[in-house]
């Protein structure tokens, strides 16, 4: 971190305040905060930021992160459920020259688990025998389902995996070429996510549960200090990458 930042937080919900609480303990100042019923701040405001980071609803992520890359200010965001416009949001940001870096899920131990999930997906390929399953349990007021992280895990198997073609819902009939995803929603749970490959004979199997949102935050406030000084979309893969040469 070569200093600290003025960040904006757009949502200041369960996640903005545990963001906001690292970003304190990592030395940096909260500059401004725009709640979900609002609370616009002036194009002087923005501009006096270093970096805003969006954690609210699919229905207001594309507008909050326009208005960064109208104000010239490099935006985190961690809302999913608004992928259907990703070409809207990457056409803006090269137009205008942002800075953007999105994530289904910034905690370090759940972007390790989506590198083991992508090798081991191409390992089994190649093993016929056996069949892959997704599951994942979040708190009752998660919107999404399945989770973004969910998502990510699958879109990565088929990358990968010559079986599967795409992914579904688990709780119907699915052809063979369907990759099922089980989700759940139950009480405070904070997020679960288990990949299993089974066959007669055995099951491989990797999992990730969170205990608490800080993962989530700190990830966040890490991805905001390294998206300083550049220019363009990125991913937590991108700033995973920049941590090792394995």
């Amino acid at each position: 971190m070569d200093k600290d930042m003025k960040i904006l937080l757009i949502g200041y919900g369960k996640m903005g305040k545990e963001v906001e609480a690292i970003a304190l303990q990592r030395g940096h100042e909260v500059s401004g905060r725009i709640t979900a019923a609002g609370s616009p701040l002036s194009g002087n405001d923005l501009q006096a930021c270093d970096v805003a980071i969006e954690f609210t609803r699919p229905e207001a992520a594309v507008d909050n992160l326009l208005m960064c890359f109208k104000a010239g200010l490099p935006v985190v965001t961690g809302t999913t459920g608004w992928h259907e416009r990703a070409g809207e949001v990457k056409t803006a940001c090269q137009s205008m020259e942002g800075s953007l870096l999105y994530a289904s899920n910034f905690s370090i131990g759940v972007n390790i688990l989506f590198d083991i999930n992508r090798r081991l997906a191409a390992l089994m390929s190649g093993q016929s025998g056996y069949a892959a399953t997704i599951e994942e349990t979040h708190h009752e007021q998660k919107l999404d389902r399945p989770s973004g992280t969910a998502v990510s895990l699958a879109n990565d198997i088929l990358d990968v995996h010559h079986r599967y073609e795409n992914w579904a819902l688990a709780g119907t009939d699915l052809a063979g070429d369907t990759l099922p995803v089980t989700s759940h929603r139950e009480g405070n749970v904070t997020g679960k996510h288990n990949v299993a490959y089974t066959s007669d004979i055995d099951r491989i199997e990797i999992r990730h549960e969170a205990f608490n949102r800080r993962g989530f935050a700190t990830g966040a406030v890490l991805a905001a200090e390294w998206l300083q000084g550049k220019k363009g979309i990125f991913t937590m893969r991108d700033y995973m990458a920049s941590l090792t040469h394995v």
